[in-house]
């Protein structure tokens, strides 16, 4: 028996971007769908009163997840996506705003309680700070941790290490040191392949395997009369071997005596009877 749901399985987009476009109204800088999902772009300074609204006249209950993108490019290099649920409808969508490392955005935590850790990631990872959060601290990074990792400028390797050291007995902060230069890769698939030969790639002209090798004449194989005489003379004839052995070769002789045994009853050796001496023979 199927199982009734009040919440569709998908709820159809068609019409939506403009009902809540419509909604947001100056606050609103673009509204587009992207992979079967709608995105709209706000105001840094409405993001928190866009996101009411789309909780509270839209029913979209849950604030799944806040994320960072840097473009170091822009002017506003940072995007702060908030990602939606609505329970009712079975929909999501996502809101961002730009932001750059000196213009903060306005917290949603009056919103969301959960939104203050999302908040301290992005802080943590990209540097945005958040106006109106009041628990702004670091959350992924060690203590003193200098810099945001997830900026594209930032260093692959950062700046320092930290290690236990047996001779303070404590974790202590280095400079990085590298064995080797890091490599450097082009981005590209794998499976397409660079437009350049790489080092090495050169020796990888090979006839096509679809295309076996053949032999026209036994001339190419080395087989003949010749070979087949050559290949019956005995390389070893002059070898002890071939000198004291044979197929008439008399068979070596015993290196020590060995006592006759007695007869056993019977024809066959097998038998617990055939066992027995004979009587009167010992």
């Amino acid at each position: 028996m199927a199982t009734l749901h009040s919440a569709p399985r998908f709820t159809q987009i068609d019409g939506l971007k403009n009902t809540i476009s419509n909604a947001l109204g100056d606050h609103l800088v673009e509204a587009r769908e992207e992979h079967g999902e709608l995105l709209f772009h706000v105001q840094r300074g409405s993001i928190e009163t866009a996101l009411r609204t789309l909780r509270d006249d839209f029913e979209y209950q849950q604030l799944m997840e806040i994320a960072g993108v840097d473009y170091p490019n822009r002017n506003e290099r940072f995007e702060v996506v908030y990602m939606l649920l609505s329970v009712t409808t079975n929909n999501r969508i996502m809101v961002k705003c730009r932001a750059s490392e000196d213009t903060p955005v306005p917290t949603v935590t009056t919103l969301w309680p959960n939104a203050g850790w999302l908040e301290r990631e992005v802080f943590d990872m990209y540097g945005v700070l958040f106006d109106g959060n009041t628990d702004l601290r670091r959350i992924l990074t060690d203590y003193g941790f200098e810099g945001h990792p997830f900026r594209k400028d930032f260093p692959l390797t950062g700046y320092v290490e930290l290690r236990y050291s047996e001779d303070e007995k404590r974790v202590v902060y280095e400079p990085v040191k590298l064995a080797q230069d890091l490599r450097q890769f082009d981005f590209m698939s794998p499976w397409e392949g660079a437009d350049y030969v790489l080092p090495g790639d050169e020796k990888a002209d090979m006839p096509p395997i679809d295309d076996p090798k053949t032999t026209e004449s036994p001339k190419q194989t080395g087989a003949g009369e010749k070979a087949d005489d050559k290949a019956a003379e005995k390389v070893s004839a002059d070898a002890p071997a071939e000198k004291d052995g044979g197929p008439d070769a008399p068979p070596p002789e015993p290196t020590e005596d060995q006592p006759g045994r007695k007869k056993r009853v019977g024809k066959t050796t097998d038998t617990a009877k055939a066992t027995k001496p004979k009587k009167g023979t010992d």
